[in-house]
């Protein structure tokens, strides 16, 4: 890590055992996130905190934390920290017990889908901080084994994220049995409107670290914008997919896509897992873990996988299906490009996209590149069938009379199931879409 100010971690005032683990980890000088936190959340303000995703926020974070735990007497839980997804709760894990180690501050996960028998056991071990998803942590607290009455600092992560999860009344429930003379944080890659009543809940007087616009993609992605149909994406895909040899993130839409576009992609000799909120919690941690040791080259997901996941070199990030908001788009690509590094996002838009794709362009500031070759030939398409719609055709039951085809730009509606089927079908590709 590095910034441009030439400010390090040494100008802090941070504990030499700290300043040891973050050397030994890698984290030679503070990002501009971190060069802005630090100083307020280790005098004891709240902090609001705003970056592009993938500059180090995390770290922005449990630095204080850490040092502010450290030493504290065995008993009830110092620390809470809160974030929308077991992958990311995992991952703000693993930086506590690098950042942790030579002060002792340890910490334990609770999240949902996971063994509540060895989370217990975690949390018989009394760790200065729980980690953890709002739903499991509640069950927890109802069933007493967890008490948050000594809390000293609490961390909402991804928060706009828990909010369009539905966890609003939980995050309320949560807020109302902490101490009010807490410190408190609360970092995201977005600050929408409806994040304001949260902000008010949580934080008092918080210092405001906004280092970047919110919903500000970085500065190294190349942006591509292809036109396409239905039915031609999962040609395009694999087209785009026969040269190189870079980690690519495809996202999808729904889970049932992302198993038959990893289905495909696999029959056509591609090294790719998927990764959707319907898989149990190993396959999940597996299909992780491969992908981020290179097992895998393709990584298939929803939008679970947009947030927060620390994976280095994603060379590729591409929008197989167009996100539902453009702060998601912002959070899709943010897995490439990370810490100033460079990478491309190439996104797919049918006709019915054109209002996502506008939306999307009005948070860049300029249009997206299309590939002159990328325009749809309504002409062409009218006399040729593409191979996907063949295919599909040959494998209708016989008998079966054809329903006329309704339009529809609903997500899910016929123009999305197409996509389906013509990812379950796909053969290998020779020619270009």
């Amino acid at each position: 890590m590095s910034n441009s100010d030439g400010t390090s971690f040494d100008t802090f005032g941070l504990s030499a055992p700290l300043l040891k683990d973050l050397s030994r980890v890698g984290f030679v000088a503070p990002t501009p996130i971190q060069a802005k936190a630090l100083p307020p959340a280790l005098e004891g303000r709240d902090v609001l905190g705003c970056a592009q995703t993938g500059t180090g926020k995390t770290a922005a974070f449990v630095i204080p934390m850490v040092e502010r735990l450290a030493g504290s007497p065995e008993g009830p839980p110092r620390g809470l920290i809160l974030a929308p997804t077991r992958e990311l709760a995992f991952q703000i894990q693993e930086t506590i017990d690098d950042l942790g180690r030579s002060l002792h501050v340890y910490a334990t996960t609770v999240v949902g889908g996971a063994d509540v028998q060895a989370q217990l056991r975690g949390l018989k071990q009394h760790p200065e901080i729980i980690v953890a998803t709002p739903g499991r942590l509640l069950d927890l607290m109802w069933d007493g084994h967890i008490d948050l009455r000594e809390v000293e600092v609490v961390v909402l992560d991804e928060a706009d994220r828990m909010l369009d999860m539905g966890f609003a009344d939980q995050l309320n429930q949560i807020i109302d049995a902490l101490p009010p003379g807490r410190q408190s944080f609360l970092y995201s890659a977005t600050l929408p409107t409806d994040l304001e009543e949260l902000v008010r809940m949580s934080l008092r007087d918080p210092f405001h670290a906004v280092v970047a616009k919110p919903a500000t993609p970085a500065d190294g992605v190349t942006h591509t914008l292809h036109k396409t149909t239905p039915g031609a994406k999962t040609s395009l895909l694999l087209s785009l997919l026969k040269d190189g040899s870079e980690s690519v993130l495809v996202f999808t839409r729904t889970k049932s896509r992302a198993d038959l576009i990893a289905e495909t992609l696999r029959r056509n000799g591609h090294r790719a897992a998927e990764i959707h909120g319907n898989l149990s919690l190993e396959r999940r941690r597996a299909a992780l873990e491969g992908f981020r040791r290179r097992r895998h080259r393709i990584l298939v997901a929803t939008d679970i996988a947009a947030r927060g996941l620390d994976i280095d070199d994603i060379g590729h990030v591409i929008n197989y299906d167009l996100p539902y908001t453009p702060e998601d788009y912002v959070h899709r690509i943010g897995r490439t490009a990370r810490m100033t590094a460079v990478g491309r996002a190439t996104s797919f838009a049918t006709a019915a996209d054109a209002q996502s794709v506008r939306a999307i362009e009005s948070i860049l500031g300029r249009s997206i590149p299309r590939p002159a070759d990328s325009q749809p030939d309504r002409k062409r398409r009218g006399r040729k069938e593409s191979p996907e719609t063949a295919e599909a055709k040959r494998v209708r039951p016989a008998g079966k009379r054809r329903r006329p085809r309704k339009r529809s730009g609903r997500p899910g509606g016929p123009a999305e199931h197409s996509a389906e089927a013509a990812a379950r079908h796909a053969a290998p590709v020779t020619e270009q879409p």
